[in-house]
């Protein structure tokens, strides 16, 4: 194998061969650099990265190992962190040129949990200005590109993250999503994501305290994306641990009680306008099922996501709009100020009744679904999104693009409200007559702190389709 190859390799590739000393951490740091160096400027996926502090973290792990200490699970796989997590070292950007120089004071939870584990912390990934949008753009770092194919969006918020993992820069990568920022990405760029259950993993960030809405903590979840469903579950066994400055870390047991391996699936939930080719897939994902042993129903319907949706709404704009805009108005961010001036009508209308409400609706529509997915199903395959991966920029044509760009991502925007854990699968790879590569995928949703799951369903079909091979732009 070249050494150049390490880059390419899987998390649990490069752990095996680090923890066998096969290759040294600095074989894996100088390929990756390498690889940074002649791929990202093509796609700006890693918006920050410092060569010398990667190697010197690679030497030092190396000389853990050569005297036998135990380093962790992730020694030296190459990890990126997403602009809007805390890092010691690294302003919090999350995207918003106001905030290039806030430095957080120490380590969100999750950044401890990797370094602990042995992890190699490669760079930052580019965001959403706000983490606002399914598009990856800001007036700070610029656009994301989808290694895939420049013309397609590649995702957001965390389409860095997507990007970075796509086109083999880090084996891992962390991101956050509140309405499908992870899986979104992970959907267009043609990779897995996880958004884990709320309370999983746990989310402190030393930035945020008080400055974040109850409802959005609520939905607000940090996960990991990666080419190989078996990355994610290394990625969450690493994530989840125990962080005492997060309340609502939940302690949790990574594998549930068995469950029988009964799967439902459900093309056009509530009513959305689902294209072929992601009615396709799902009816493939359903099949590879049926031959790893499951046994899969076919729904017309489902509990209500459009509730859901709109919960989410209001949760997201019923707090502090005239804040959120003015932040938006001061960075000049096109891609914010469309979303936050779409919406100005339905902010301007959510009153302290309407947003007590939706809390306690959200408390009602988890129990829902909770139940559904306990007393009925192991997992639910869904859409993640009605449409392929949109052409970039899609939402900011006009008001009707827009609309559909939100429209079609009901089931992914709607589920933050549930609680549940989900996983973006990549199930193949679409060839158009131009000669275009579009990724297709779907989403598969569990009871909570089910990841075990969703995981499970996800490897099943995974070892009966094509393999994500790492993208050169």
């Amino acid at each position: 194998m070249s050494r150049d190859d390490l880059s390419i390799l899987s998390a649990t590739e490069i752990s095996k061969l680090v923890h066998q000393k096969d290759v040294s951490v600095r074989e894996v740091a100088t390929a990756v650099i390498a690889r940074l160096d002649g791929v990202n400027p093509h796609i700006n996926a890693v918006v920050e990265y410092r060569a010398e502090e990667i190697i010197r973290r690679a030497e030092e792990l190396d000389i853990a190992l050569a005297k036998g200490e135990s380093v962790g699970t992730l020694a030296g796989v190459p990890v990126t962190i997403k602009a809007s997590i805390d890092q010691i070292g690294f302003a919090t950007t999350d995207g918003v040129r106001a905030r290039e120089h806030e430095f957080p004071p120490s380590n969100s939870a999750v950044v401890d949990h990797l370094l602990k584990s042995g992890a190699l912390l490669i760079g930052r990934t580019n965001t959403a200005a706000f983490s606002y949008r399914w598009f990856t753009e800001n007036r700070l770092y610029g656009s994301t590109k989808n290694p895939h194919n420049p013309s397609l969006t590649s995702g957001g918020s965390s389409g860095g993250a997507a990007a970075a993992v796509a086109a083999g820069l880090g084996a891992i990568a962390i991101g956050t999503d509140l309405a499908g920022s992870i899986r979104y990405p992970a959907y267009a760029c043609g990779v897995h994501g996880l958004r884990p259950s709320f309370g999983r993993v746990a989310r402190f960030n030393p930035t945020d305290p008080e400055k974040v809405p109850i409802g959005v903590q609520l939905m607000a979840v940090t996960g990991p994306v990666a080419r190989t469903v078996n990355d994610l579950r290394l990625a969450m066994d690493v994530i989840a641990r125990e962080d005492i400055r997060d309340p609502w870390w939940v302690p949790a047991p990574m594998v549930g009680y068995d469950a029988p391996k009964c799967a439902a699936f459900c093309v056009r939930p509530n009513g959305l306008d689902t294209q072929p080719d992601v009615v396709e897939a799902l009816y493939d994902a359903a099949r590879k099922l049926r031959d790893a042993g499951w046994t899969v129903v076919e729904l017309e319907d489902i509990p209500s996501l459009r509730s859901a949706s709109d919960i989410q709404l209001t949760l997201l704009l019923g707090e502090d709009y005239e804040g959120q805009l003015l932040a938006a108005q001061e960075d000049g961010d096109p891609g914010a100020l469309n979303f936050l001036n779409m919406y100005r009508e339905f902010a301007h209308s959510v009153s302290l009744v309407n947003y007590s409400s939706a809390l306690s609706r959200l408390h009602t529509i988890a129990g829902e679904w909770q139940q559904f997915l306990s007393e009925k199903f192991a997992v639910l395959l869904l859409p993640t999104s009605a449409e392929l991966p949109f052409s970039n920029n899609l939402d900011l044509e006009c008001e009707a693009s827009f609309m559909r760009v939100w429209n079609s991502q009901m089931p992914m925007f709607a589920l933050p409200v549930t609680g549940l854990p989900c996983v973006s699968l990549r199930t193949h790879l679409i060839s158009t007559p131009s000669g275009e590569t579009i990724p297709v995928g779907i989403q598969i949703v569990s009871a909570r702190f089910r990841e075990d799951l969703c995981l499970k369903a996800a490897e099943d079909i995974e070892k009966r389709g094509e393999p994500v091979e790492v993208i050169t732009p």
